[in-house]
Formats: C-alpha cells, sequence, structure tokens
C-alpha cells in the first residue's frame, strides 16, 4: 500500500474517531466535570483560608497539577481501552478491508486524542476565562504549561492503552478495562509509596538514583515535575525531584530528560501495540 493511501486512510479513521468520541456522552461529562473541577480548584484556595473570590493562575495551576495527574490518565485509559476493543465481528469487518492495519489504530488514537483535548481545552479554557477576567493574566504560563501536561498525559496513556486492547476483543474488553485500572492505580497511587518506602531503606547515595530514576520511568512523576519547574521554579519539589535537578544540574537538563522519558511513553507503547496488531489473527 503506498504512503499517501496509508496516510490518507489514517487521517479518515482519525476523523471518524473524534467525531464518534466528540459525540460521546462519556466525553461531554468529562468536559463539563473538568470543567467544573477548575473553577472549583481556583476558588478554593481562598475559600479555605477565609477569603472569597478566585485565585490567580499561577495559584491555580499550581493546584490544578493534582488534579491532572489524576483524572486525564484514568480517562484516556478507560476511553481508549474502549474505543480500541470492538466487537469480534466489527474487527473482523474492519480488517478484513484492504487497508493497513496500523494505519486504522493510529487513525484511531489520533481522534481519541484530538477528542479528549479539545475536551480538556474546553475546561481549561472556561476556567481561564473567569479567572483572567477577575485577576487579570499573572501567572498564565504557568497555567498554560499545565494544559500542556495534560494534552501530553492523554497522548502517554492513550498509547499504554492501545497495548493493552490490541487483540481484547469481545468480552476481553473487561478483562482489557481491569487492567488499565491496575496500571493508572500503580503509576498515580502505588508507585510512589513503594519507592520513598524503598528509598528510606537504602544509603543516601543509593536513595537518590532511586529517586531519580523513579521520576524518569513514571509518566505521571515526569509531568508533575516538569509542570511545577514552569510554575513555580526550583521553589515546590519533592525528593525525587530535588535528586533529578541535583543529578541533571538544572533545570535544562532536567527538561531533556523529561522530555526523552515522555516520549519514549508515547512512542514505544505503540510501536509495541502496531506490532503485535500486524501478527494477529482475528479472523
Amino acid at each position: 500500500m503506498s504512503a499517501d493511501r496509508s496516510m490518507a486512510t489514517l487521517l479518515l479513521c482519525a476523523r471518524q474517531e473524534m467525531l464518534l468520541a466528540s459525540r460521546s456522552r462519556w466525553t461531554q461529562i468529562f468536559s463539563v466535570v473538568f470543567a467544573g473541577l477548575s473553577l472549583s480548584v481556583a476558588s478554593s484556595g481562598y475559600i479555605l483560608s477565609g477569603g472569597s473570590g478566585l485565585q490567580d493562575f499561577a495559584r491555580t495551576a499550581a493546584s490544578l497539577v493534582q488534579l491532572v495527574l489524576l483524572l486525564v490518565p484514568l480517562t484516556s485509559l478507560v476511553m481508549g481501552v474502549l474505543a480500541l476493543t470492538p466487537e469480534r465481528g466489527g474487527a473482523e469487518i474492519l480488517y478484513a478491508q484492504p487497508i493497513a492495519r496500523p494505519s486504522v489504530l493510529l487513525g484511531t488514537l489520533l481522534g481519541l486524542f484530538e477528542a479528549l483535548v479539545a475536551a480538556q481545552a474546553l475546561g481549561f479554557g472556561a476556567a481561564g476565562l473567569v479567572i483572567f477576567a477577575r485577576t487579570g493574566s499573572d501567572g498564565l504560563a504557568g497555567f498554560a504549561s499545565v494544559a500542556l501536561g495534560s494534552a501530553v498525559l492523554t497522548a502517554v496513556f492513550l498509547a499504554i492503552a492501545s497495548l493493552v486492547s490490541v487483540g481484547q476483543l469481545g468480552r476481553r474488553r473487561v478483562r482489557a478495562l481491569a487492567i488499565a485500572l491496575v496500571i493508572w492505580f500503580a503509576l498515580a497511587l502505588l508507585f510512589d509509596v513503594a519507592v520513598l518506602g524503598a528509598a528510606s531503606l537504602l544509603r543516601s547515595g543509593h536513595a537518590s538514583r532511586l529517586l531519580i530514576t523513579s521520576v524518569l520511568v513514571n509518566p505521571i512523576d515526569a509531568v508533575r515535575t516538569a509542570s511545577l519547574l514552569a510554575i513555580e521554579g526550583t521553589g515546590a519539589f519533592g525528593a525525587g525531584s530535588l535528586a533529578l535537578l541535583r543529578f541533571t544540574g538544572g533545570v535544562t537538563g532536567a527538561a531533556v530528560l523529561i522530555g526523552l522519558s515522555l516520549s519514549g511513553w508515547i512512542a514505544i507503547p505503540t510501536w509495541a501495540a502496531v506490532r503485535r496488531l500486524e501478527r494477529l489473527d482475528i479472523a
């Protein structure tokens, strides 16, 4: 199949999936909930301190980081698995067509990515407009960095969802969803606790190396570190992020390693999913 035809197939699948995902009630609910939570976060800081009104962009961005780190990976995994595990009959018909399987998979991922990022953009945009109207533009760059980190996490966890989903047709969808939830729990909740527990048992040098590695191998920790660097510089970090900064000698080196780590988290699972799909006997 020619490269032009493969690209045309990819873009057609992307457009179709984006339309389906955008019309999905789940995507619309996610967008509304995300916007509502963003506005709640913007106002919660002053309410908890006895004040009133909205936080500025910088404070809202710092408060939004944890929400993004928990909600976006979970949503991307679940929606990715649901979209990429069709019923057996539908999969047989689709992959019996004279089209390249990788183009179908990559196009579906691209369409899902566009729909989820658009939903997030509506949420960030609604909160951003209200904050700008009330407090001005101070800290807007940090707020934008959180939105960018959210998009990167979407790409990472859609790639993971593709690897989990390939070959899981029909009733196996439940198993794929269970695996996705275990991955989310391990990376979002369990990983940091396990690493800090292990580091507390090691000598200083070994503990630092473990903490540095933990920031780079976990995409959620990598996005957290990058977002905090963009929002507050080196002012607010955990042990792993501080160890990474010491190891790299500053922000630039840390940013390069984080970028390489996140690029790998997008590319490697997607490549593995494509290879697995090419070898899969669906008939």
